[in-house]
């Protein structure tokens, strides 16, 4: 199974590339990718160089170009699929059917991946997106089961990529209307989960009080780490209750789960974490082109190496279990 790796820097780029990753996935410094953060993503010039940078070393560049388009914006978006092509990149991810069509037709050469941001779950929608728009690999949504995907691999003739590490979000995925709702951004148009624009903390007693939008999301001791302020992993008080109610602080790990996977017809396996550090990536990375070489060998799979990389602590298998219901 290939090792889709995270890239939100030229730096992470090298790390991942360097400590085994089959592929990389990074994204355009604007709005046309999903984790458009000041700091983060890449020029077009480091864009070129670090698909030289992966080539040389047998590695493949995926871009992610997997927001939707704004009305009347789409020469931007058009741009980024020429741009990527044109600095060499192995293939781009989609989630527009708009943008998937036009890459279709004006670039038919480049090889094209449906963004989890489609929300692809099963195979009747998978099956439409290959025939209209010669889609080759179509990341699942972090909603199925290993059961689930297994029967969806029966039925298509596509490639299939799943999240096995870090940041697990329960919102329908991709259609992030709780960040829109509180900043007036989304991550689906703008690219910006929690904008740093809108984010304030304050001391207010003992405890720092982080908000976004004006929404109090967590209250923690003055000394202690503050949590990533992020809506859907706030702590909220509803009534006589405070508690974690839309998601728990915690990271997806499915190592264990990797000769299920692969039974299950899996081809590649994608690590989420573009904002993360060239030393989370390098560190985290290594842990899986392991596990991958175990799994492909027949040896047990290396545990628990990443349990301090998680949130919180603490990890979970997320809906591929499905142990909560």
């Amino acid at each position: 199974m290939e090792l889709v790796c995270p890239a939100g820097t030229p730096a992470a780029l090298r790390a991942a590339v360097t400590a085994g990753a089959h592929a990389v996935y990074c994204g355009f410094a604007d709005e046309t990718n999903a984790r458009n953060f000041p700091g983060l993503n890449f020029s077009r010039e480091e864009m070129a160089g670090g698909v030289a940078f992966a080539h040389a070393r047998g590695a493949r560049v995926l871009v992610a170009i997997n927001t939707f388009p704004r009305a009347g914006g789409e020469p931007l978006w058009h741009r980024a699929v020429a741009d990527a092509e044109a600095a060499g990149a192995d293939a781009v991810i989609l989630a527009d059917l708009g943008l998937l069509a036009h890459a279709a037709e004006h670039h038919p050469g480049l090889r094209r991946h449906l963004s989890v941001q489609a929300a692809a779950a099963n195979p009747d929608a998978i099956n439409l997106y290959t025939e209209a728009f010669g889609v080759r690999r179509v990341v699942l949504p972090r909603v199925l089961s290993v059961e689930e995907i297994a029967a969806i691999n029966r039925e298509i003739d596509v490639e299939t990529e799943v999240f096995v590490f870090g940041g697990l979000c329960v919102m329908a995925e991709g259609r992030c209307s709780l960040s829109s709702y509180a900043t007036g951004r989304s991550p689906n148009m703008n690219g910006v989960c929690s904008p740093a624009s809108h984010v304030a903390y304050a001391e207010e007693g003992p405890e720092l009080a982080a908000r976004l939008g004006g929404f109090t999301i967590h209250r923690t001791p003055k000394h202690a780490p503050a949590p990533y302020p992020t809506l859907c992993k706030g702590c909220f008080t509803s009534g006589a209750e405070t508690g974690h109610i839309f998601e728990d602080p915690v990271s997806l790990d499915a190592t264990r789960l990797i000769p299920a996977l692969a039974r299950a017809g899996v081809a590649a396996l994608k690590i989420e974490g573009r904002q993360r550090s060239r030393a989370y990536v390098a560190q985290v990375v290594r842990s899986f082109r392991a596990a991958v070489e175990a799994q492909e060998a027949g040896r047990p799979l290396p545990e628990g190496a990443l349990a301090r990389l998680t949130e919180g602590q603490a990890t979970t298998t997320g809906a591929y279990a499905k142990t909560w219901r």
